[in-house]
């Protein structure tokens, strides 16, 4: 199969996991995006140019994420050993817990996916072999379809399933960024083999409110106008947990302290996937702002590395176009 064009540039949102009670399940899109630009160069195999995030210390060469992924759907799509640029213009930050690794796999495979069609992405095809590569769903379906996800593997037929729910367009969110890495290996090592029974009944409680607390109220999908507590208050509740963050806490001890100072004052603080993020969701029309969260924030903000970014929730997921 011959491409159906010479350039193809995409756009990847961040992501957000867990949400705190959804481990290994929730996760929502972030309008904060890396940019890429896939063009075919008959005179070279490969060459990677990244500006921004990674710039220093990602691999230029076949070993790159989205490299090594590209081949991989171009393979299952019939595509023959394309040579192209690829060049990335990276916003999301390295092994911190906003997903991206997940959205270089799906990059690459948006990417390989529009080389080989004509027409929009067929996204549920994009996610499966995107979460077959990546292992595991949670980070990979809010980057392909946008907005609030909740997802899972089948242990029959091992394949992959999501739900995507729309998002208040009153959430806002606040993503703080430490000055150190934590892999999402080592992070999975600290998990115990088993939890008390207590512990995951809570998480099933605070986990099942997610979609409420995240999208509409007021009657519109749902009744949780009658449980008398407000948007934030509702945020509060559902990113509660006891199954991941108490394990992990002393590999990220100032990111955990951090989560602990918003929410005694009352903020929706969770880790940011395995970590090291601190996520921070919250109702724009509340009087929880910006600089409310900044202030409490400050002692941490003042650290060498340490920053801030308030976006908002993506809901268009990757967007892949012919050039």
């Amino acid at each position: 199969m011959k491409p159906v064009c010479n350039k193809v540039s995409v756009k990847v949102p961040a992501t957000s996991a867990n949400l705190g009670s959804g481990f290994d399940t929730a996760g929502i899109a972030l309008e904060y995006f890396d940019s890429l630009m896939f063009a075919l160069d008959e005179s070279q195999d490969v060459s990677v140019i990244i500006h921004g995030e990674g710039e220093d210390t990602l691999p230029k060469d076949e070993t790159h994420l989205v490299v090594s992924t590209f081949r991989k759907a171009c393979k299952i799509f019939g595509l023959p050993n394309l040579r192209f640029t690829l060049e990335a213009r990276n916003q999301i930050p390295q092994a911190r817990g906003m997903g991206s690794s997940a959205s270089a796999i799906v990059a690459g495979v948006a990417a390989a996916w529009t080389f080989a069609h004509e027409g929009e992405l067929n996204r549920e095809e994009i996610f499966e072999i995107a979460a077959a590569i990546e292992g595991h769903p949670d980070n990979v379906a809010p980057a392909v379809f946008g907005g609030l996800t909740m997802s899972w593997k089948d242990s029959d037929s091992q394949e992959f399933h999501t739900v995507r729910y729309k998002v208040s367009k009153d959430i806002s969110v606040s993503v703080f960024v430490p000055n150190f890495e934590l892999s999402t290996e080592l992070a999975r090592r600290a998990l115990p083999a088993n939890v008390p029974y207590g512990d995951a009944i809570f998480n099933v409680s605070r986990a099942a409110m997610i979609p409420v607390a995240f999208g509409a109220l007021n009657g519109e999908s749902c009744d949780a106008v009658k449980s008398n507590l407000s948007r934030n208050e509702l945020l509060f509740e559902a990113t509660q947990d006891a199954l991941h963050q108490p394990y992990r806490a002393s590999l990220m001890q100032d990111s955990w302290d951090l989560v602990e100072a918003l929410r005694e004052a009352g903020f929706a603080a969770a880790i940011s996937g395995a970590g090291s993020c601190v996520a921070v969701f919250y109702a724009v029309d509340s009087a929880l702002a910006d600089s409310q969260i900044d202030k409490i924030a400050e002692p941490w903000l003042s650290r060498d590395g340490w920053r801030v970014l308030h976006v908002l929730v993506d809901s268009t997921g990757v967007i892949a176009t012919c050039e």
